[in-house]
């Protein structure tokens, strides 16, 4: 039987390698999967590469992370807000790597990875200090760099239900890089606020099919393990 619960984020995170690539939802604090962000924290896996759309907000989620010096790079596209004061103070100091992706950029990278495209040219960056060192094209009249995919060891989500098979529904904004973020990453754990019989949800809102999902912990609540 498929059953993708796990009693705890720290259940579903227990086996992340120091150095491992992470893949993590949310923009700014929507749909910032923080429990399992604390679970990975209180893990203890060190020099990890994550890959958001910020680089953390106030003290909590990501900033904690990186506040906890368990991050060694960053591929984002905001890494400043007036409430980066983590990241800036780490990178300031030369404690850690940043790769600046445009926003539109990052999101196609990620999809490449699970979509199985190898690379794909785009005209963002061309001619500026992100395009240095990787290849250019001219197609038609317009000027491309060449992009690869972001693949990840691990993708930690948030969703809002969950069946056992691991089908997320999301809610409104907090979806954004959910998606695509689980289907480029080799094991993609989810934290929910419900989980559901299978069958309860309605096909037409699920966004993310359960084959792109590993484990799956509904927050605040105990659930068996999964076999």
């Amino acid at each position: 039987m498929i059953d993708k619960f796990f009693a705890s984020p720290e259940a579903a995170l227990a086996d992340v390698p120091h150095g491992a690539t992470i893949l993590i939802g949310g923009f700014g604090g929507a749909g910032m999967p923080v429990a399992l962000i604390d679970a990975l924290i209180a893990q203890g896996a060190r020099e990890l590469t994550i890959v958001n759309n910020n680089a953390g907000n106030g003290d909590t989620g990501l900033a904690a992370l990186i506040a906890a010096k368990r991050v060694k790079k960053i591929l984002c596209s905001f890494p400043r807000q007036s409430d980066s004061w983590h990241f800036d103070k780490a990178y300031r100091a030369g404690e850690l790597e940043l790769e600046l992706v445009p926003q539109g950029t990052l999101a196609e990278r990620i999809r490449a990875a699970g979509a199985g495209i190898g690379a794909f040219y785009t005209p963002t960056a061309f001619g500026t200090d992100l395009a240095k060192g990787k290849e250019t094209r001219r197609i038609g009249d317009r000027d491309y760099v060449l992009e690869y995919p972001i693949h990840a060891d691990y993708a930690i989500i948030k969703a809002d239900r969950a069946d056992r098979w691991g089908n997320l529904a999301y809610r409104k904004t907090a979806r954004n890089f959910a998606p695509i973020m689980a289907a480029a990453a080799k094991c993609t754990v989810v934290q929910v606020r419900e989980t559901v019989d299978l069958g309860s949800l309605d096909p037409e809102t699920i966004i993310t099919p359960g084959i792109f999902v590993r484990r799956v912990v509904k927050v605040g609540a105990t659930l068996k393990k999964a076999a």
